[in-house]
Formats: C-alpha cells, sequence, structure tokens
C-alpha cells in the first residue's frame, strides 16, 4: 500500500491541528529568522549568510558545521508540507526567494554545498566520510520533491536534479568512477523520493549503489583516507569506529543496531525502500532483523533510541540509561519514518504502534509548547544539581533551547509535524488503512467513486474514534482500522451494529468489508485505564520500577507537582488514578493522580550518611503529567520511571 498524500489529508483535530498552525504560523518564521541570524540571544546560524558567500553576494567565510546548509534544506521541506496544506502567497514567495538563492550558490557542473566552496575549493568529495556532502544533498532532494508537489513550479527540483546527475556522474561502480558513499545516510531515502517523483532511474539504481557498496572491503573510507594521506592534507585524530559512519559491515549482514542512530535509521529507511522497491527479499529480512533488535532491545518506553552521548550512539542490548539518556529527537524521527516504510510493506500494526509510541512521547518531547524552543536530548530522568557538574552527563539540559549550533532537530520535528497527515491513513486498491486516530477528514476513489471518510476524535486523552462515510452511491472496499497493541478491550460498532474485532482481525488490524453507503458510520472504543508497564528483566535501569502510561501516552513526575528526590517516591503495585482533562494546564493535558505513593518519612531521617534500620514510609499524593510536557513549567527533577512497591 502507500499513504494517502498530505494534500487529500485535512487534520481537524483538537490535539493536533493547533500544532501543525502553531509550525506554520510560528515555528517556521521562527526558524527562517534563526537561519537569518535574528533570534536574540540564540546560537547564530549562519546558514543564509554561507549561501550569499557562495552566491558571491557576501564576503564571508564559511560559518557553522559542513551539514549547515541542511538546516535549511529542512526548513524548505516544511514549507513544501506547509503548502501541500493550504497554499499562502507570501510563505511561497519567501521560500521562492530562497530557492533563487540556493541556484545562485550552486556551481555550473551543479555541485552544491557552501563549505566546499567557501573553505576548500577544487577538493569536492575527497572526505565523504566526515563531510555531509551528500547528506546536505538528500535533504535538499527531498525538499525539492516535496515543495514541487505543493506548488508545481520546477525551479528546485531542477537545482536537485541537476546536482543528482553530478553526484551520479562522479560516484558508480565504473573505473572513472569513485566507488564510495556518505559518511551520513540519507541521500539513499532521498534519491528513491526523486526517483518516484521524476522516474528516472537513473537515481533509483544510484541509491542502490549506495546501500549495496557500504561495508564492502575494501573500505571507501580506508581508501579515501590513504588518497588524502598521499595528498598531504592534514587529518585530525579520530576515535570513531566504522559503525559510527554505518560501514562496519554491509547491511545484509547487520544483526544489531549500532553507531550513530540518526546515521543508522536513515540507512535502514533507505535500504527498506530499495527492498521494497527492487522486491529484494534478502534486504528487507535483514533490515527486519534490525528492527526487532532497535524496539525489543535498544529502544526507551518513550520511543527514543540512541541512549550514548558518546557519539550519539547505540550502546548495547537493555543499556537503557535514564539520566545519561541520549534519545537524540532525530533519531526517534528516523525511527518513525523507518516504521512507516515497513508498515506499507507489511501492513502490520506493529509498526504503527512503535510510530504512535514515537510519535506522542520520545519526539514531541523535543518541542516547547510555544513552538519555539527544543530538546536535542531527551533524557528520562533529571536531577538539576547535576547540571554542570558531573562531565559524564554532559548532553541533558533542564530546558528547551531556542536554536543549536548543530540545529538538526528544530527543523526535523517542524517537518515531522508539517507532513503528519501522511502518516495517517495508507490505501491500495481495495483497502483504506487508519493507522493512528488523528481527527481528519480523507477523499479516496475506490472502484471509480469517490469516498470521503470523516474521522472525529479526542485522542490522545480519549479512545472513542467515529468514522462517518460520504460517497456518491454504494461502493465495496475495505476500512481497515488498527488496533492498538496498549489496549486490551477495543469494542467496533457498524451503523450501532457491534462487530467482534477479533474475528476479522489481521495483523493488528480489524477490517471491514462492505458495500459501503452515504452517511455510514463505524465507531471504535477503546479503554484507556491507567497501566503500570514493567521493563524486560535484563533493562537494569528499570529494575524494581514501574513506568506510568494511559492510551499511547507515557506520563512522567515533575518537581512541580510532587516536590524533590523523586528517587524516593515508590509507587503501590495496586496504585488506583483518578484522572481528568485540565485545558488550562500546559496547552491542555490529561492529569493522573495517586494517593498510593510513598516515600521516606523525612521527620525519621538523620545526619548518618549510613545506617542499619530502615527508614519508615508515609503515604504520598502523586501526580502525573504527560512526559511531552515535561520542562515547560519552572526547572526541576523529573522521572518516567518510579521504584515500585
Amino acid at each position: 500500500m502507500n499513504p494517502v498524500s498530505i494534500p487529500q489529508v485535512s487534520i481537524q483535530d483538537e490535539f493536533w491541528a493547533p500544532r501543525q498552525r502553531l509550525v506554520r504560523d510560528v515555528v517556521v518564521p521562527y526558524q527562517w529568522e534563526a537561519l537569518n541570524d535574528l533570534v536574540p540571544g540564540a546560537e547564530p546560524s549562519g546558514t543564509i549568510a554561507n549561501f550569499k558567500a557562495a552566491a558571491g553576494e557576501l564576503e564571508a567565510a564559511h560559518h557553522g558545521f559542513v551539514f549547515q546548509d541542511s538546516d535549511l534544506a529542512k526548513w524548505l521541506e516544511t514549507v513544501g508540507f506547509v503548502l501541500q496544506q493550504q497554499r499562502n502567497e507570501a510563505l511561497e514567495a519567501l521560500a521562492d526567494s530562497a530557492i533563487e538563492l540556493i541556484g545562485r550558490a550552486q556551481m555550473p557542473n551543479g555541485y552544491l554545498g557552501t563549505f566546499y566552496q567557501l573553505q576548500k575549493p577544487g577538493l569536492q568529495w575527497t572526505n565523504v566520510r566526515d563531510d555531509h556532502e551528500m547528506y546536505n544533498a538528500g535533504h535538499f532532494m527531498e525538499a525539492a520533491v516535496a515543495y514541487y508537489e505543493a506548488t508545481g513550479k520546477p525551479k528546485a527540483l531542477e537545482i536537485l536534479c541537476k546536482f543528482a546527475d553530478h553526484i551520479a556522474e562522479a560516484f558508480g561502480p565504473e573505473e572513472t568512477q569513485k566507488p564510495g558513499y556518505c559518511g551520513h545516510p540519507e541521500i539513499e531515502l532521498a534519491l528513491v523520493k526523486l526517483y518516484r517523483l521524476t522516474g528516472n532511474t537513473k537515481y533509483l539504481a544510484m541509491s542502490k549503489f549506495f546501500i549495496d557498496e557500504r561495508g564492502r572491503e575494501p573500505l571507501y573510507f580506508d581508501v579515501e583516507l590513504a588518497e588524502r594521506q598521499a595528498a598531504g592534507m592534514k587529518e585530525r585524530v579520530d576515535r570513531r569506529q566504522m559503525a559510527y559512519f554505518q560501514s562496519h559491515a554491509p547491511i545484509r549482514k547487520q544483526q544489531s543496531a549500532e553507531g550513530h542512530a540518526v546515521r543508522a535509521v536513515y540507512l535502514f529507511a533507505g535500504a527498506t525502500d530499495i527492498a521494497d522497491e527492487y522486491e529484494d527479499s534478502s534486504l528487507l529480512e535483514s533490515v527486519r532483523a534490525l528492527w526487532n533488535n532497535t524496539v525489543q532491545r535498544r529502544m526507551y518506553v518513550t520511543g527514543g533510541i540512541g541512549s550514548s552521548d558518546a557519539f550519539e550512539a547505540f550502546s548495547f542490548d537493555y543499556d537503557l540509561p535514564n539520566e545519561r539518556a541520549y534519545a537524540e529527537t532525530c533519531a526517534a524521527i528516523g525511527l518513525m519514518n523507518w516504521g512507516h516504510r515497513l508498515l506499507q510493506i507489511e501492513a502490520d500494526s506493529k509498526y504503527a504502534d512503535i510510530m504512535e509510541r514515537t510519535l506522542y512521547n520520545g519526539l514531541l518531547s523535543g518541542i516547547s509548547l510555544d513552538g519555539r524552543s527544543y530538546f536535542y536530548v531527551n533524557p528520562l530522568e533529571v536531577w538539576p544539581v547535576i547540571s554542570g557538574k558531573r562531565d559524564d552527563i554532559p548532553g541533558a539540559t533542564l530546558r528547551r533551547q531556542p536554536w543549536f549550533g548543530c540545529a538538526c532537530c528544530p527543523p526535523n520535528i517542524a517537518r515531522l509535524i508539517a507532513s503528519l497527515g501522511r502518516y495517517i491513513y495508507s490505501v491500495n486498491e481495495e483497502e483504506l488503512y487508519v493507522h493512528l486516530y488523528i481527527g481528519s477528514r480523507v477523499a479516496r476513489e475506490f472502484g471509480g467513486r469517490q469516498v470521503t471518510v470523516t474521522q472525529r476524535t479526542e485522542y490522545p486523552w480519549n479512545g472513542v474514534a467515529d468514522f462517518q462515510l460520504q460517497t456518491d452511491g454504494p461502493v465495496d472496499f475495505t476500512l481497515a482500522l488498527r488496533l492498538p497493541g496498549w489496549c486490551n478491550d477495543i469494542k467496533v460498532k457498524v451503523n450501532g451494529q457491534p462487530v467482534d474485532p477479533a474475528l476479522i482481525e489481521v495483523k493488528g488490524y480489524a477490517k471491514l468489508r462492505r458495500a459501503w453507503n452515504s452517511g455510514d458510520r463505524i465507531q471504535v472504543e477503546m479503554a484507556m485505564p491507567v497501566e503500570l508497564v514493567r521493563s524486560h528483566p535484563e533493562l537494569r535501569e528499570a529494575a524494581g520500577k514501574v513506568a506510568v502510561q494511559r492510551g499511547p501516552i507515557v506520563y512522567c513526575m515533575e518537581e512541580a507537582d510532587n516536590g524533590g528526590n523523586l528517587r524516593d517516591v515508590r509507587l503501590s503495585s495496586e496504585a488506583t488514578f483518578g484522572g481528568r482533562f485540565e485545558p488550562e494546564l500546559l496547552n491542555g493535558v490529561y492529569v493522573l493522580e495517586s494517593d498510593h505513593g510513598w516515600r521516606t518519612d523525612a521527620s525519621t531521617v538523620t545526619d548518618d550518611l549510613y545506617v542499619a534500620k530502615r527508614y519508615p514510609l508515609t503515604q504520598a499524593s502523586l501526580r502525573f503529567i504527560p512526559y511531552y510536557a515535561w520542562a515547560n513549567r519552572s526547572e526541576g527533577e523529573m522521572a518516567v520511571w518510579v521504584r515500585e512497591k
């Protein structure tokens, strides 16, 4: 099946529609100002200045990282997604001006990369391991596709096709070409998008070459290093292993997710595309094995991945520390995109379950409620005293930041929220799949008849979803409704008549097949009791602890509600909870409360550092908020996992 495209889905949802408006009205303009260094107090970006300098319109050296160009690319892709929802002349004109600038900066041979154009002219493609040239190109390709699909304007597409042609000439299996690939995977999935839009099979073949060549002996990164050394180029001391660059082994021989987490899931997403396009069953089996390792042994309960601050990497099975969690926002986005690709191939709700867990927790936590500050790192526990005093926890911050010198996450999360419509539904010739319960309207054609499905829901706070159909006559197709893995009590009704979802379930979807008529109504009721989630016993950081979850939302405690020393708190195994929606708190959240908490009776504590006695406990009332909303009030402690009593 294929995702239903953004223009065919209109999100009308109390939870997500305001966030999409926030991206359109606040985040996109704010990030444009950040790219132009106009945000007071934020780290300078230098991105637009770099392009002006490359175009000869400004006398300046390159500013920022070698991948600074990609910030503009992701901003432009976000604009493309926003315009696919609704055209906006002012925003379109702004994007057109940015595209014109990109075109003026492009070299006559098609090359585009401000770092090399300004800092290392003539040395392009001499260090693809480190310098992100193809990574930047990939993000611009994605942006060009999104913008063309929104506006039909070919300028950005022409620029990036010219760049892709240049790369295809420079890299490949021929003797005159370099048998290399980028140290940061991204271009692989972007080339597939470019192929699907243009139909140019050269781009698909190039993506396949990059996938197949990666990790083969002799390793290309060793080859190019020897070439640089022979040319007398200076090299920095580098402790990064080949796994960091996803070059430690061919992907078909990998069994576990290793190295830099973002690079890994971007590569796996691209490999999934290639397995799909070429019907490559062996590659698909390898990707499945990597998916299983990632989500069953190396993923946080929030959907975050990449636990190690050292090299932003996966570490080893069940190593998921809470306070030292890295869980980069970009990695969560990459995991969701990878799962979305596997979902189209297999139609298995286990992928949508992970997408949903990631979306509502480890991804959404990366942006503040006002859209103006961001988390790069998403810990599951915070003790403010440590901040600035422990070098082994360098990534954790207490507040989201307005921008970063390495600003990959802010535009990445913006483009995900702007493109959310394409994650909700998928379609084939006879079926419409509902993956996410998000209030929306989708229009499709089955058997020559137009069908409009309107979904209404108060999800994620309420488990009822109501679907109403409009058609111009009877139409035969299957409506496949996801049965979330977190829910053990689901009721389905068609025009008021109960349907047993277990009798029609296929891979976690209730498949309703019939001749539908205008006015037909389907109702899904998903019970949302509070659950105490426990980890695999080998996950040491969560041993003897529970996480609180209701529906798809993982909850946490904050010091603002519960006082300090949250590690001392216990929660009864038999705890019951009260809950209510508080519209004025944190832009509206469902809050959980329990009187079945316990903590040490402070009145009995002595000054002794160690004692042989057991301190008595006193009962405590506990209050939990959604994890994604933490750090939007005063600074203080936070904890997802709670000791179980």
